[in-house]
């Protein structure tokens, strides 16, 4: 009829034509990514570095020396620290205020410190303390008991150990507190209900970020190297200083923290798996 809008026919399935929407700077992306790439391999294949020779630094006797002082230095810096870290947690969660103001100092001192900082300083604390004695009982020097090992141990545990304590203390808080009433309501003591309860689901937080750390600690191990200790930095250094190939070295200690890297970046998965479980991905 006159006057009526015309009514466009709706076209069938068979008539519909889909268009693909195009991502051109996409491919843009891809391309320029593949370039710089090339580029990179290019300049290094035209490198003056003998990379024949790396593989012999690799398992080089001084560079698995290396390599083994770095994981020891590493698991055992981690280790005291996870340690610290919940004691800290638990004394910063503590109804005494001295505890809670004591641990709020303590992480504050400690993680407000570089590293490099703190590992000098305990490396020279004969320069404050001569001597260290335990009650008139025992006594040593402190330049004798203070060795390079020593000194990175805690530079590197003391440091990680104010970051524990706060992963640990997000991660008991994370804990609904009702659980903690239900387990107190069954007769569980503080400490039980702490190791049953609240720990076990506590983990699932407290384990990514502990991975991270240890991933950092395993690399900063490397600061170790300004006070002779020989991990794989000043493993590499000490082979360089006989042959002068500096680069095929620090590749060798390159490969070795990749090795290292990812060795634990699989522990830390599988962690997480496993506490977990029951948790929609």
């Amino acid at each position: 009829m006159a006057g009526e809008p015309a009514v466009t026919p709706v076209p069938t399935d068979d008539e519909l034509v889909v268009v693909p929407l195009r991502h051109w700077w996409r491919w843009v992306g891809g391309a320029v990514i593949l370039v710089l790439l090339g580029l990179l391999g290019w300049a290094l294949a035209d490198a003056k570095i003998d990379y024949a020779a790396v593989p012999g630094f690799f398992t080089h006797d001084i560079m698995l020396r290396g390599l083994a002082n770095t994981v020891v230095l590493a698991v055992v810096a981690q280790a005291g620290a996870i340690v610290l870290g919940v004691v800290i947690a638990l004394m910063r969660r503590s109804a005494n205020p001295v505890a809670r103001w004591f641990a709020a100092g303590y992480v504050w001192l400690f993680r407000g410190l570089p590293v490099l900082l703190q590992i000098l300083l305990w490396f020279n604390l004969a320069l404050v303390f001569e001597d260290i004695s335990f009650f008139g009982i025992w006594e040593e020097k402190t330049n004798v008991l203070v060795t390079a090992f020593v000194a990175a141990l805690l530079g590197l545990g003391l440091n990680e150990s104010a970051y524990m304590a706060e992963i640990v203390r997000a991660g008991l808080n994370s804990v609904d507190h009702g659980q903690v009433e239900a387990a107190k309501a069954i007769g569980m003591t503080p400490a039980t209900a702490l190791r049953r309860v609240v720990l076990p689901q506590a983990m699932r937080v407290i384990i990514p970020p502990t991975g991270n750390n240890f991933i950092n600690m395993l690399k900063g191990t490397s600061m170790a190297s300004v006070i002779g200790f020989l991990e794989l930095i000043h493993a590499a250094n000490n082979i360089a200083s006989r042959n002068l190939q500096i680069m095929e070295t620090l590749l060798a200690a390159a490969a070795w923290y990749m090795v290292v890297v990812s060795v634990a970046s699989v522990g830390q998965h599988y962690l997480e798996r496993y506490y977990g479980k029951g948790v929609a991905r």
